[in-house]
């Protein structure tokens, strides 16, 4: 993929010490011609280790100690930013049901103080890094990413085109901090892992797959749109059985604000989408959704009562890609 719409560009990514920020920000450094990287967060350990890992010869690379819940700090890092791309957040599902009103600080007004900040500092583009669990919320993680991604939608009724925002949704990453095959990786050796329900589903993409469909939104989004790409689904325990066969997998029972299957696009959403070869374009239901829809015309209809979840998912990994997949993980 050529990279030439990121030549002479400033870019910042939040939460930048995270494991979508550093395989991005390498990305950049090594691919394309970004004249700036920044990468914002609240961790300076994180930012030291990182500083000390990726090689930047040409000294592109900035670091800026700060937290998407303080606004006037948001706005001294977007001086001179042309492109944002938003990934801070609290995740763990289970933590985040026990103290809400920080993932309310940091998920729901950190994400409007991106959108303020943005467009006092002449943001040109904002693109919200979201995730399957804000369709059909079931848990406070969930809920709290559906409404960042309301607010950056309507963010674009602020700047009339000036500062554009968009958002991509996708679901578990292979490889990531805290992911289910590093939690397998640490507990296989004790011979028995637990799982919470035996038919519990859900979508897999790798960081490289998701630092692409970032790269290729930030290159097509006009404002308003949410791109989803065409990813598979696999079992968990499917997924527990090929990486750690010799275990016993004892079932737990369902976490709080856990769901069996995970959903990208419900059926009141595909009524506004397209189709194209490798993902999804979600568009909006404002008045602007309307340009927009002459911008994808070349896009396919999807059914009204479409409905792309984990488990009625057409793609699924087999034992032989799951192991490809991590192979290709622990390599990179």
């Amino acid at each position: 993929m050529s990279y030439e719409f990121l030549n002479g560009k400033c870019i910042l990514v939040t939460g930048g010490t995270g494991s979508f920020g550093q395989k991005f920000v390498r990305i950049l450094l090594t691919e394309t011609k970004a004249s700036r990287i920044i990468v914002f967060s609240r961790d300076e350990l994180k930012q030291s280790q990182m500083q000390s890992t990726i090689a930047d010869p040409e000294g592109r690379l900035r670091f800026f100690i700060g937290d998407v819940r303080d606004l006037d700090r948001l706005k001294r890092a977007f001086y001179g930013v042309e492109i944002v791309v938003h990934a801070a957040a609290l995740k763990q599902v289970p933590l985040l049901e026990y103290n809400p009103f920080e993932a309310v600080k940091t998920n729901i007004l950190g994400t409007q103080n991106i959108i303020e900040a943005a467009i006092d500092r002449d943001v040109k583009k904002v693109l919200l890094i979201s995730t399957d669990k804000a369709a059909n919320p079931a848990n406070l993680y969930g809920a709290t990413k559906l409404c960042a991604e309301r607010l950056i939608i309507s963010g674009n009724f602020y700047c009339a085109n000036k500062t554009r925002f968009s958002a991509v949704r996708y679901g578990n990453v292979f490889g990531s901090r805290g992911s289910l095959i590093q939690i397998i990786e640490k507990y296989r050796s004790t011979g028995r892992l637990n799982l919470t329900h035996a038919d519990m589903t859900r979508f897999w993409i790798t960081l490289d797959q998701g630092v692409s469909l970032v790269l290729m939104a930030i290159e097509k989004m006009d404002g308003g749109e949410i791109f989803v790409p065409k990813i598979p689904s696999m079992k968990i325990k499917e997924l527990i059985t090929v990486l750690a066969p010799e275990c016993n997998i004892d079932i737990v029972g369902v976490r709080p604000g856990e769901k069996l299957h995970e959903v990208l696009i419900t059926p009141e959403e595909a009524s506004h989408s397209k189709e194209y070869d490798t993902y999804y374009v979600i568009l909006p239901e404002h008045s602007f959704g309307e340009t927009l829809k002459r911008r994808y015309a070349d896009g396919k209809d999807l059914d009204r009562n479409f409905f792309y979840s984990s488990s009625s998912n057409t793609q699924w990994l087999s034992s032989d890609n799951l192991l490809e997949l991590i192979e290709n993980v622990h390599k990179n």
